[in-house]
């Protein structure tokens, strides 16, 4: 069955305020040992209206460096392994629906007449284009010099590729969506909508061009569409996919990201870097825009379309696409394991909890947020045994060698200490967005996994 909700008055405002605080035209330097930046409710209350009117030049990009289409070799001689599953959308049928509204193309150089989908789907999220502004040189903090507002369960984006780890904290991405780096060689694009939770790292290399991503200022069932400034199609976040313009039907290579707690990432990578404050943009990192937007029984925002009723609209669930099939696993689960041995299509696939790290849906600092845990997805075959894996007290460990892993996938105690498993795409998205973007997907309980 599909239920019809309406969204919550009350997050219709906290997103009003991030509408003002990320269209504020404020640049000044929030810094990493300062004070935070002005919360968006006293940006707010000397805005004159909620939305501004004017939309902004898009940021000129800066020359991309020469990459080489193949991966940099890894600092220890290692290949980083190849995602095994992303998500990805069949081939469009382009919908004749007519020439684009005026609402949509006012102010682009999109090329319109390629779209594959009704222009109807398309609203306004608020602020205008890269109103949300999104990071185009990050600066990086050594993970041994981390700042003390980095607390032990923060939620972090971990992104590793060819020996180069990175974390990206929630609490920057919540308000700038985008990050474009460039990480173990590879040009990336770390990408983040809070009204739909999906956190996911995507390849932006396409057809040989490094493509630079904003934000559209547009949604599509609540979830962010981006834009590439070299071509200006316009791009659906969740699927990674092109929608409208040049290059619609193209598909972002994904690449495997987790969210983990800032502890887990810390002893795992000390010589990892940490997303410093220092954006360029005056922002409250303190504080948090969407406070109890997670909240189960709660309506997702500027959604109106039907709710698979399966699950709760704003229950976490681990989203991946294996083998051609979309698979959702419910956080309530994780109530009674830690430890998920499943198979999917051919692809043998475990899923690893931790309970520490905390939601980003908080209001003014951490300690207001509840803990809703992390998840990491692997191909549990290493040297060509499947390993099977099982929760014991508060370790995670391997039947065949007794060897003790964490939610990074990583052997640290026992025969395997200092292996690591290949990681599958995946991500912890809310229900409501991973079920309208993938209607037939397979939802399992505790009793559907094969172990």
């Amino acid at each position: 069955m599909k239920m019809m909700r309406k969204p919550a008055l009350a997050v219709m405002t906290g997103i009003a305020l991030v509408a003002v605080a990320c269209t504020s035209g404020q640049t000044t330097d929030a810094g990493d040992g300062s004070a935070p930046g002005a919360p968006a409710a006293a940006i707010a209350a000397t805005a004159p209206t909620p939305f501004p009117t004017q939309v902004p030049p898009p940021p000129t990009p800066k020359p991309e460096p020469t990459i080489e289409a193949a991966s940099a070799p890894a600092v220890d001689g290692t290949a980083t392994p190849a995602p095994l599953a992303r998500t990805s959308t069949p081939t469009p049928t382009l919908p004749d629906t007519g020439e684009a509204p005026s609402r949509l193309t006012r102010g682009w150089a999109t090329d319109f007449t390629k779209h594959s989908v009704d222009w109807d789907e398309i609203i306004s999220g608020g602020p205008p284009r890269d109103g949300i502004p999104p990071i185009d040189e990050p600066e990086f903090l050594d993970v041994a010099d981390a700042p003390r507002y980095m607390t032990d369960s923060a939620p972090v984006l971990n992104l590793e590729i060819n020996g180069e780890a990175k974390a990206y904290p929630l609490s920057i991405m919540i308000w700038h969506e985008i990050v474009n780096d460039v990480v173990g060689g590879v040009p990336v694009s770390i990408t983040y909508c809070p009204l739909c939770n999906t956190a996911i790292v995507f390849d932006r290399r396409v057809n040989g061009q490094v493509l630079d991503f904003g934000t559209s200022g547009k949604l599509r069932n609540s979830d962010l569409i981006m834009w590439d400034r070299q071509t200006e199609s316009w791009w659906q976040q969740i699927t990674g996919e092109a929608i409208i313009g040049e290059l619609t039907g193209t598909v972002l290579e994904f690449i495997p990201a987790a969210l983990v707690s800032w502890e887990a990432f810390a002893k795992a990578n000390p010589e990892g870097l940490l997303l410093s404050r220092r954006t360029g943009f005056n922002r409250d990192y303190d504080g948090g825009p969407y406070g109890g937007y997670d909240t189960i029984g709660s309506d997702p925002f500027l959604f109106f379309g039907d709710i698979d009723d399966r699950l709760p609209a704003m229950e976490r669930v681990v989203g991946m696409t294996v083998d051609d099939q979309t698979v959702a696993y419910p956080f309530v689960i994780f109530e009674d394991t830690a430890v998920v041995n499943d198979v999917v299509g051919s692809q043998d696939l475990v899923i690893f909890y931790a309970s520490d790290t905390l939601s980003a849906f908080r209001g003014p600092g951490y300690s207001a947020a509840k803990e809703i845990g992390s998840t990491g997805v692997y191909d549990p075959n290493l040297d060509g045994q499947k390993l099977a894996f099982r929760q014991d007290g508060p370790s995670i460990v391997d039947d065949q060698t007794g060897s003790s892993w964490t939610v990074l996938g990583e052997a640290v105690d026992g025969p395997l200490a200092g292996k690591s498993l290949s990681p599958i795409v995946h991500a912890n998205h809310f229900w409501f967005a991973w079920s309208v973007f993938f209607p037939n997907s397979d939802l399992r309980s505790g009793q559907d996994v094969t172990g």
